[in-house]
């Protein structure tokens, strides 16, 4: 490889573990560790193919700085939970927007099939919803209580019944990552399909609108499905995709850096399923502002915390860091 595409493969990672290190900014033991080791095997790289360049001596200041806050700086953060969703996950989250990108392009390319397959064939629906879920909302319909669903049950065993149902959907589409990432496409496609067919069946009962009660908490928890299965294809994706690492190395850290995603979404799951189970169900009967107003507020929280906030927090700690210069 050369030098040029070397360094422009690695530099953002560089740029940002250095100014972490220049502000004194607290990461987690194991992840500084990890943050070390890819930085001690770049610098090995460069060691042995870029001797004397100046790549090789800012890697080795790199290395020295990281080997001092590693061994000789002790004190580890006393408000690790706040730290890891305010600074350490949107910092870490920024590697992989563009993942986050082709993941939701995935979802949403299945959520069109769905939808045109429920339009041009009445049947499909079933086939993908079920006969009993299908007719027991026909039933609803015909009642003037297409959202029926959402009231039965009492509002805490809801809350916690599907709370604990979003996240192991969550794990799964995780976890299936490891098949290469394609096990996690097709959990992503398998939801996609059935949200597109869902909503267009609404649409062929002329209630599209009625869909805006599931919205209250389907918001977040679509979206929440959606950046798991970008943690899926992260570690798959690090299997195919090596980089400079080994096969090995690379499939630890994109596990690591996967099931690090993950977590980040079960405050969202947590936050989805008190709307479903306290919310959705008086949903009907809510006015209209106050309705579209958690569903925008949810859009918001999601599109700012997952999007926006890490690209300003990463602009703010590499403002005037110095730019790596080839010899």
């Amino acid at each position: 490889m050369r030098e040029a595409s070397f360094v422009k493969q690695n530099k953002e990672k560089w740029i940002v573990f250095e100014k972490a290190l220049d502000n004194n900014v607290k990461i987690n033991p194991d992840d500084l560790a990890s943050y070390y080791i890819q930085l001690t095997n770049d610098l090995s790289y460069a060691q042995t193919y870029y001797p004397e360049s100046k790549t090789l001596l800012y890697l080795n200041s790199l290395a020295s700085q990281a080997h001092q806050k590693i061994y000789i700086t002790k004190k580890e953060s006393k408000n690790k939970i706040v730290s890891f969703w305010r600074d350490e996950f949107p910092l870490f989250f920024r590697q992989y927007h563009k993942t986050l990108l082709h993941t939701f392009l995935i979802f949403m390319a299945a959520v069109i099939i769905g939808a045109v397959s429920t339009l041009n064939d009445d049947s499909f629906v079933r086939l993908i919803l079920g006969d009993g879920y299908v007719n027991m909302t026909i039933e609803n319909i015909e009642k003037g209580e297409p959202m029926a669903v959402y009231k039965s049950g009492s509002n805490i065993g809801s809350f916690l019944g599907i709370t604990i149902n979003n996240i192991r959907v969550a794990i799964i589409a995780f976890a299936f990552g490891v098949f290469f990432s394609v096990g996690t496409i097709y959990v992503l496609f398998s939801n996609g399909i059935m949200l597109g067919a869902f909503i267009t069946f609404f649409y062929n009962y002329g209630i599209l609108e009625k869909t805006s009660t599931v919205w209250l908490h389907g918001t977040i928890e679509i979206s929440v499905i959606v950046i798991a299965g970008c943690a899926g294809i992260v570690m798959g994706n690090s299997f195919l995709f090596p980089k400079t690492y080994s096969r090995r190395i690379a499939f630890m850290k994109g596990a690591k850096d996967g099931l690090k995603i993950v977590v980040s979404t079960i405050p969202f799951f947590i936050i989805a399923g008190f709307i479903e189970g306290f919310i959705t169900r008086y949903g009907e009967q809510m006015p209209w502002p106050i309705a579209y107003g958690i569903i925008l507020l949810s859009l918001f929280i999601i599109i700012y915390y997952y999007i926006v906030y890490p690209i300003v927090l990463n602009r703010a700690i590499n403002r005037n860091v110095p730019k790596l210069q080839l010899a």
